[in-house]
């Protein structure tokens, strides 16, 4: 019976060769058979989908015959699990006078099992340090205008008895036998499929090729220790609630004079009772009584500046909002500042004296 190559690797007819190859890589690593829940027969049968899909002339005669098409000269389906891992390590090939490419197959292999088929790119252990992340608190008008702040953290730092390369001083820094300076060393890993030859990571240098002759004393030659410091941030003018600062290399020192990670602040900007931050604007509310609202006067109104004199016109309305202008936020890294806006409240009255009512009542009769 004609096998669906598309249906078994999942793809459309109309795929494209990159849908088709991110399909095949995708289903290898599922079904490894090394791999929990790996199938040997699934990874043969999508592996064989590939090889005829992948290839321009074979797909053509597959879309014309089948997988019948196989008796027109196409793809040998006979394949034995040893065949496609000796293929995979000779890099492609040919088997029943047939061409194919093994590459994508030798690649995945190759990350599964920790290292490369015949060879492979040397990779050397990570060594930069871990990322901090802190909370900085600041108080609203520290948030307007910055600050300079001091921060406290306990942190891996570089060693400063050995320079951070983890040597005792005056001892040296000798290439590794076992890799021969290298980094790397070639493993026999047996498994399922037999023993399989692979590359990885030396284990007497963890892949750095270089070992120490004598570890330093203070750090045992991880090249940092852990240590209590203080650091300066200067705090840029603008900074909002839930914003975060970047400090590039002020992280976690990285092992063996590795490079630092980063330090992340995140800003919480403590809440004030009478200023309201809105964009870069600044909200604020004031009372003022009848009679100013009716006849018009001036006032003092609280800024992040200080003291203000604000003009209030005859016949202001409650909820009439003033604006006074730049006196607002620093535009975080921009020029200027936004504005703060003063909403007035005529203010009523809870308790009248005997001459206030009578001014009133006489107010009330010329229809005020």
């Amino acid at each position: 019976m004609s096998k669906d190559y598309y249906n078994i690797l999942g793809v459309g007819k109309t795929a494209s060769k990159e849908d088709i190859k991110k399909a095949f890589r995708e289903k290898a690593h599922l079904f490894h058979p090394d791999k929990p829940g790996g199938d040997e027969k699934k990874f043969k049968e999508i592996n064989e989908a590939y090889q005829v899909l992948a290839n321009d002339e074979k797909r053509q005669q597959y879309d014309q015959f089948g997988s019948d098409f196989t008796q027109q000269g196409g793809f040998g389906g006979g394949m034995g699990w040893e065949d496609i891992m000796r293929q995979a390590r000779q890099g492609g090939g040919s088997y029943s006078n047939v061409d194919f490419d093994m590459g994508d197959l030798g690649d995945i292999l190759g990350g599964m099992f920790g290292g490369g088929f015949g060879g492979g790119s040397r990779r050397r252990r990570e060594t930069r340090g871990r990322d901090i992340e802190i909370g900085l608190e600041l108080e609203f008008k520290e948030a307007v205008f910055g600050a300079d702040k001091k921060i406290e953290l306990i942190k891996l730092i570089s060693c400063e008895h050995c320079h951070g390369n983890g040597a005792e001083p005056g001892s040296k820094i000798v290439t590794c036998k076992a890799c021969d300076g290298k980094g790397q060393v070639h493993k026999m890993q047996r498994t399922i499929l037999g023993n399989i030859q692979t590359i990885g990571a030396c284990d007497e240098c963890r892949g750095e090729g270089k070992i120490n002759e004598k570890n330093c004393t203070q750090c045992d030659g991880q090249g940092r220790i852990k240590q209590k410091v203080q650091m300066d941030v200067k705090i840029s003018a603008g900074l909002n609630n839930g914003m975060s600062l970047k400090m590039a290399g002020q992280g976690e020192a990285g092992i063996k004079s590795g490079k630092a990670g980063d330090l992340y602040i995140h800003i919480h900007v403590k809440s004030d009772p009478y200023f309201k931050r809105e964009g870069d604007d600044i909200l604020t509310q004031t009372e003022i009584s009848y009679s100013l609202a009716a006849l018009g006067g001036k006032i003092s109104v609280q800024t992040v500046d200080g003291e203000v004199d604000l003009k209030i016109p005859a016949a202001t309305q409650s909820g009439k909002v003033f604006i006074l202008r730049g006196k607002g936020v620093t535009r975080f890294q921009h020029y200027g500042r936004g504005d703060q806006l003063v909403e007035v409240l005529v203010k009523t009255p809870e308790k009248l004296n005997r001459r206030q009512k009578e001014l009133l009542e006489e107010l009330g009769k010329e229809g005020i």
